[in-house]
């Protein structure tokens, strides 16, 4: 049963072109199993993906299913792990990304920043525009200054933040930062929504 297993496995690989070496005495214990190893940031060999063509527990637990001459077979059990365990896999990517995530992944996509009291519900309806098209932003309202705000969310690891001076209210635009580019300058916000949905959509 197991070496049936196996040679099933290793004849689908052989038939699409990958490569690939064998464990010895690593499978699980009821099967052989296919791994998808990557490399970590910090080079470690990370299982990602898995696949068990299990033969034994079907026989086990007695599994029947019956075809459409009315004959009764016993089925195939394939174990599939996509993505491995959830916590795993976002450690993995935590590590890889260095917490800078894509900004379709980031907890908060952009921080709204304004210089002032006095640009504060001009930065509050950029905040509505920007969750009327389902993105997380977060204002940063405090009484602190400008430079201060965009350095924590830069150390935050926020894809963008939105700098709202009086120039910016008076031309209802945003002044863009990005965490990777720096400062890209003032952009109109229909503008700026349309740039961050493109950039999303990249990843879809």
């Amino acid at each position: 049963m197991w070496e049936k297993a196996e040679s099933q496995l290793r004849e689908i690989l052989v038939e699409l072109g990958v490569d690939f070496y064998e464990a010895e005495g690593e499978a699980a214990f009821y099967g052989p199993k296919l791994d998808v190893q990557i490399k970590s940031a910090v080079g470690h060999d990370v299982t990602v993906s898995t696949c068990q063509l299990d033969f034994l527990l079907p026989e086990r637990f007695e599994l029947e299913y019956v075809d459409e001459n009315n004959e009764k077979h016993r089925p195939v059990v394939i174990h599939r792990a996509i993505l491995g365990t959830f916590d795993r896999f976002m450690c993995f990517l935590i590590e890889e990304t260095k917490g800078a995530f894509p900004i379709w992944l980031s907890p908060v996509q952009v921080k709204v920043m304004p210089i002032s009291e006095s640009q504060l519900d001009y930065a509050k309806s950029v905040v509505e525009a920007l969750r009327n098209e389902d993105f997380r932003v977060e204002l940063d309202d405090r009484n602190e200054k400008i430079g201060y705000k965009i350095r924590e969310a830069q150390l935050s690891k926020v894809p963008y933040m939105l700098i709202i001076g009086q120039k910016e209210v008076d031309n209802n635009a945003v002044g863009v930062r990005s965490r990777t580019d720096g400062d890209i300058g003032q952009m109109g916000l229909n503008e700026f929504i349309q740039k961050i949905k493109d950039e999303v959509k990249k990843y879809e």
